[in-house]
């Protein structure tokens, strides 16, 4: 079923995205063609996945969080396309095919990461793109500020380049991807939700539980697969983390350890849902598809 689930949503958002790389002069031609590259260059597309499914978990209409599913994928395109640059990962491969520096060049790739950050706010604040009150396109609006700079994904960012060649605890090293890759999963979840036009604190409550275990399960998994896994497969480059010395979970933990702790992350994310129905089925279904990915 989740196969089926993921197709109609990426199908939804791509629509969506498609409409957002029109450039409105000549002379701004490649720099949007650079953003839609580094967007439409492949992706499974997980960060609107959770979107559409945590608005229809509450009962809401998935066309009413395109605007959302939109905004966390652009930040999403632009973290890669700045993650890959020959100063941050210096990676040349992304999704199977050369990073948006390589294909462009390094000076185009940053404004394209520039462009894609900035248009994500537009999106998410603009009622035509996003057909909420004022009221709630604002709250949305500093939800994904706040997951996807200093306090959340930016700042997982800078602790992570800062504990290059350094040996980190559990805690340390949760607290790192808890910001650079938790954050905007769990931004996702509450975009979501808040969507739905319905989402009560409670819910909310026990959707951010949920986001919670299954942003930390997609980390660890990460690092499973970067050491089990292919490049082929992975669509980047295999064995990074270890070729520059980064902290990982299997590093740290032993790699059946590791494979077991994002079982039980999966777990506790099944048990965040214990009191939402048939309705959140597809939330459940994409824990189980995140830690049981091969790329």
């Amino acid at each position: 079923m989740i196969a089926a689930y993921q197709a109609t949503c990426q199908q939804r958002v791509d629509q969506a995205l498609e409409q957002l790389f029109q450039a409105p002069q000549a002379d701004l031609q490649r720099l949007y063609q650079a953003m839609r590259y580094s967007v439409t260059n492949g992706g499974k597309r997980v960060r609107p996945l959770l979107v559409y499914a945590a608005c229809e978990a509450l009962g809401g209409d998935p066309a009413k969080a395109n605007g959302a599913a939109c905004a966390v994928e652009l930040i999403h395109a632009y973290s890669l396309v700045h993650d890959d640059l020959p100063a941050m990962d210096d990676d040349d491969l992304r999704r199977g095919q050369p990073t948006t520096h390589i294909a462009f060049d390094e000076a185009c790739a940053i404004l394209a990461g520039d462009g894609l950050q900035s248009l994500a706010f537009d999106v998410i604040s603009d009622p035509e793109l996003n057909p909420h009150s004022a009221e709630l396109r604002l709250q949305m609006l500093n939800r994904l500020a706040k997951a996807a700079g200093p306090a959340g994904m930016v700042g997982g960012q800078a602790i992570d380049l800062g504990s290059v060649g350094r040996k980190l605890d559990q805690a340390a090293l949760e607290n790192m991807h808890r910001h650079k890759t938790g954050a905007l999963i769990e931004a996702s979840v509450a975009l979501g939700a808040l969507a739905s036009g319905v989402a009560s604190s409670q819910n909310l409550s026990a959707l951010q539980q949920y986001a919670q275990a299954i942003g930390l399960a997609f980390q660890v998994q990460d690092d499973i697969l970067d050491v089990e896994s292919d490049t082929a497969t992975l669509g980047k480059t295999q064995g990074k983390d270890q070729a520059h010395d980064k902290p990982t979970y299997p590093a740290l933990l032993g790699m059946q350890a590791a494979k077991a702790y994002a079982l039980e992350l999966r777990d506790q994310a099944l048990a965040a849902l214990q009191d939402f129905g048939a309705t959140a089925q597809p939330l459940r279904e994409l824990a189980e598809f995140i830690v049981a990915r091969r790329s």
